[in-house]
């Protein structure tokens, strides 16, 4: 489903993430996807963004709108027209707003769980949490730093902020669930901070039914803040019937 092209501002935007066994991943994704690889590790992880002044592109700044959202998000590969595309699979979104979880879907691509946040910052310091309608839950409390993790399976700051740029276009679910809508993120700049973490908790990759104990470890946490963007709608994907298409 294509929809207007979005624009505002990334007020503060926390990527948690995770280094998670390649097979778990791969027997999780959806056709077409498949686990983009770094020294034979898959990586997910947490978008916690804060938005402002969220509008279609040409409407005033004066009519947008502000939320809370997360986002768990899993790096990913995909063929299309024999070319390999790279991108992120969003398995499911949160949000602070009832307006995008009512519209999820129609005006915002992916379904939307309605969630609430609590939100501290100070001084440099961050501690963010939410607990959605059906409990999914995320906690993180993190601090500034000028140090990328030292067990992070990045080699450094660069290699991870290039990771992650690489990755700006992401699929969700749609909400009939036949097809994966796509969105590309346009930022008028693009700069990442490392966070030192002192606690996180995450309801999603802590399930162990889905991510068995061991197959799931935290490796690092970046900042962005005060980001000028756009989102433009993709070409929706429809699902594979045949799974041997990964």
């Amino acid at each position: 489903m294509k929809i207007p092209t979005i624009t505002g501002i990334i007020d503060r935007r926390i990527l948690i993430n995770y280094r998670v066994d390649s097979q778990v991943l791969s027997q999780y994704l959806p056709a077409p996807f498949r686990p983009k690889l770094v020294k034979g590790h898959g990586i997910a992880g947490i978008c916690l963004i804060r938005l402002k002044n969220i509008r279609p592109k040409g409407m005033p700044g004066t009519i947008g709108i502000s939320s809370e959202n997360g986002a768990h998000r899993i790096a990913v590969e995909w063929t299309e027209n024999d070319m390999i595309k790279e991108g992120v699979y969003i398995p499911r979104r949160d949000t602070s707003s009832t307006l995008n979880a009512l519209a999820g879907g129609c005006v915002f691509p992916g379904v939307h769980h309605k969630a609430k946040f609590a939100v501290g910052e100070k001084e440099g310091e961050y501690k963010v949490s939410f607990r959605s309608d059906d409990d999914t839950h995320l906690s993180i409390n993190a601090r500034e730093t000028d140090q990328l993790n030292d067990n992070s399976i990045f080699d450094s700051l660069d290699q991870v902020s290039q990771f992650f740029e690489n990755g700006s276009v992401g699929y969700s679910p749609d909400k009939p669930g036949d097809a994966f809508d796509g969105l590309e993120l346009s930022t008028n700049q693009w700069k990442v901070s490392p966070l030192s973490v002192s606690r996180v908790k995450s309801g999603f990759f802590e399930d162990e039914q889905v991510f068995p104990r061991g197959s799931v470890v935290f490796d690092n946490a970046l900042l962005m803040t005060n980001i000028e963007h756009e989102w433009r709608s993709l070409e929706e994907i429809k699902k594979a019937t045949n799974t041997s298409e990964k």
